[in-house]
């Protein structure tokens, strides 16, 4: 009787563990198109067995024959890896039963949906970060950088559309699309990873060995972003991103940063020997930020600030305080960066029919142009990509 009691028990735990069948995505209702994230297409949709607003991201399947992509289940196993209220929750997985009946696979992601990312909040016109904004948003997103790094994960693509901002003021991680484990010493990764605008140095110059400084370089890159509404280091390729980050911060020598001679890509600093400046460009900003912005960015990895040291930093307990939550911007309509360039693209083109010369009007009429926000550009420089 024991012996049948304790097989009915094992079967019963078996029942458990197995696995729900995936639904199928025809129960969500797409809408617009919010996101292209590092592998697939983003929309906002509805759960319509739940009337639930989600994210929905189509992965994207380059190459149908070798299967399930491997960044994918390297993204899908990392999310289910992580809990924590500042980085974005992976629900369920979908498939598309009616391309399976086509010989084609499709797979989708669904995720909370989120209303805002900070790279469209910095392009909506009537959104300013004040100084207490920034702070909340930094300290939010340090905490959850902390969660992950204690956990051996590196994000390695922190940028401004990669923060999604919700309307109750929750600041999360998306996008682990080029996240990685980094619990082996001496293992190699490529060197082709973060958004060049948002890329350490030390990648730059080839390093394959590296942890979770790479992220923290961007951190300091996006908190200088915030502070001055342009971004820090706007290059237009690897050589002059290379170039802004040392006529902004200094070129190294062998007592700032010892080990950059052995990396694969030095000569690429050559004979420059451009003095620092940050100090000088950035003063505006006060002495407290400026320290944090500088420990965040130094060249040498080895002593760039961590986000646990980042986390008890004086800037965020001198006046003004971070706000609450509840402070942070949250414009009515959502705000993310794929919807603030659709935005401008249909601007810009208005503005051009509009500049044209009317029919049976003489001479060569210009109507106004669209006008795009207004940066603090302090170095002189804008342009590149992201």
């Amino acid at each position: 009787m024991g012996e049948e009691l304790k097989s009915k028990a094992v079967v019963e735990r078996k029942k458990r563990r197995r696995p729900l069948a995936a639904r199928d995505v025809s129960v969500f209702e797409k809408h617009e198109q919010v996101g292209e994230g590092t592998y697939g297409q983003v929309w906002k949709a509805k759960d319509t067995e739940t009337n639930k607003i989600v994210a929905l991201k189509k992965v994207r399947m380059d190459n149908e024959r070798e299967g399930f992509p491997l960044t994918a289940i390297r993204e899908i196993k990392l999310l289910k890896m992580l809990n924590h209220e500042n980085i974005v929750k992976l629900k369920e997985i979908v498939t598309d039963a009616e391309d399976s009946k086509n010989g084609k696979v499709n797979i989708y992601m669904v995720f909370e949906y989120l209303d805002h990312d900070l790279t469209g909040l910095m392009d909506t016109r009537e959104v300013n970060f004040s100084v207490e904004q920034v702070k909340c948003c930094m300290l939010q997103l340090l905490t959850g950088l902390e969660y992950c790094h204690k956990r051996d994960i590196l994000h390695r693509d922190i940028k401004g559309s990669n923060l999604l901002l919700s309307s109750d003021g929750y600041l999360k991680i998306a996008d682990f699309g080029l996240a990685r484990t980094c619990g082996e010493n001496g293992r190699q990764y490529t060197n082709k990873v973060i958004t060049r605008w948002y890329r350490p140095p030390e990648l730059l110059l080839g390093a394959n060995e590296y942890g979770p400084a790479v992220d923290m370089w961007s951190v300091g890159c996006l908190l200088a972003e915030l502070l001055l509404r342009t971004p820090l280091f706007p290059g237009s390729s690897e050589t002059d991103q290379l170039d802004r980050i040392l006529k902004l911060l200094g070129s190294p020598s062998g007592d700032i940063w010892p080990a950059y001679e052995r990396l694969p890509n030095a000569y690429l600093i050559g004979h420059t020997n451009y003095p620092p400046r940050l100090r000088q460009s950035l003063a505006h900003l006060g002495a407290d930020v400026l320290d944090l912005i500088e420990k965040l960015l130094a060249l040498d990895s080895t002593k760039r600030m961590s986000a646990t040291e980042a986390l008890q930093h004086r800037w965020f307990r001198a006046e003004p305080l971070p706000c609450d939550r509840s402070q942070l911007p949250s414009p009515s309509s959502s705000t993310h960066e794929f919807e603030a360039k659709r935005k401008k693209q249909q601007e810009a083109a208005n503005a051009k029919m509009q500049s044209r010369p009317k029919q049976g009007q003489h001479g060569h009429g210009h109507g106004p142009r669209a006008q795009g926000p207004t940066f603090n550009d302090p170095f002189g420089y804008r342009g590149g990509g992201r």
